[in-house]
């Protein structure tokens, strides 16, 4: 809830084996049972951010309607960039089916909002951007994005004098809807149950994710019904009693999807630390009928919403996963 996005830096540079040191943290706090694949570059160097600001603009510049554009705003574009002291660019692995990739991007995002709150309690300050103008191919050759890799974004990272004043968020409860329970549960599910409450409490923490706008595209399903939760998931993991179904507002511009989609992913992110925090289970997945057309049951989705995550809630520790193999990525400096 403290954390800011910052767009001002000090000219301080940041090392970087204490950003080697936060990735591995930001990494280790991501937790799935899908692998997923991604790398980041790393930028400190005047003359790699030259390299990095003069690819960012070229699609602008070198447009016919580029001469028609102030140098002023390509400069401010460049100087933004120089002026920065680091800057990290990730990149997450493609796949050949829809939910693998989602899996992939939804990795990187969480590591990114990790990053962002470690590096916060480094007195330093990040922003987190994904501008339609960096899609050309001078960007992308800079970065050495090869067939089947995904620019997620760019963050900007520096020390900062002054934190950015807060904007205010809306209640989760305004984006909450939940199908409750018509008989009695269980006395075993009862001691394993998150009430309502406690789990809007760790969401109005967790709404407090970087979203381009302030638009808070997400929406919160909270299914307590037993029926439901059985059709949800046969046999769930941790024999929890809830599920928390996270969906995002799909915008009809592809780039702000793509945002909403990553802040949704990090507000995902928050609220599984949250609940770590207070000890609870919950076990993110991204099931197989999230893709079919027929849902196992009826949710109270906007046809213009898509679901992010299932979040299995229960009170009982939860079941390490267990991936194929571990996460793999890599950090180059240029």
């Amino acid at each position: 809830m403290e954390r800011r996005s910052v767009r001002k830096y000090k000219g301080e540079p940041v090392q970087v084996e204490l950003m080697n040191s936060l990735l591995q943290q930001a990494a280790s706090l991501w937790t799935s049972e899908m692998s997923s694949h991604w790398r980041c570059l790393y930028y400190d160097s005047m003359e790699a951010r030259v390299r990095l600001a003069e690819s960012m603009i070229a699609k602008v510049t070198g447009s016919q309607w580029g001469k028609l554009i102030p140098s002023k705003v390509t400069g401010l574009l460049t100087k933004t960039v120089l002026n920065t002291p680091a800057l990290l660019v990730f990149i997450a692995e493609d796949a050949a089916n829809e939910r693998q990739r989602d899996e992939n991007y939804a990795a990187v995002c969480s590591i990114m909002q990790n990053l962002q709150l470690l590096g916060w309690q480094h007195g330093l300050g990040m922003l987190w951007y994904t501008e339609p103008f960096m899609s050309n191919p001078s960007f992308f050759n800079e970065i050495g994005l090869k067939s089947g890799e995904r620019l997620v974004g760019v963050l900007n990272i520096g020390y900062f004098d002054k934190s950015p004043k807060a904007r205010k968020r809306t209640p989760a409860e305004q984006n909450w809807t939940e199908l409750a329970a018509t008989a009695k549960p269980t006395q075993a599910a009862k001691g394993q149950y998150v009430a309502s409450k406690d789990v809007l409490e760790a969401l109005n923490i967790a709404v407090w994710a970087p979203n381009d706008g302030m638009r808070e595209p997400w929406h919160f399903i909270y299914v307590t019904d037993h029926e439901a939760v059985a059709r949800l998931t046969p046999s769930p993991v941790n024999g929890s009693p809830s599920f928390l179904i996270v969906a995002a507002k799909k915008e009809a511009d592809p780039h702000k999807q793509q945002e909403d989609y990553a802040a949704v992913c990090c507000l995902v992110q928050n609220f599984q630390l949250v609940a770590a925090d207070k000890g609870w289970s919950a076990r993110r997945s991204i099931p197989e009928w999230i893709y079919e057309h027929q849902l196992p049951i009826s949710l109270p989705l906007d046809p213009q919403e898509r679901i992010v995550a299932v979040l299995e809630i229960g009170t009982a520790t939860q079941t390490p996963y267990s991936p194929a193999t571990s996460p793999t990525f890599n950090i180059a400096r240029l």
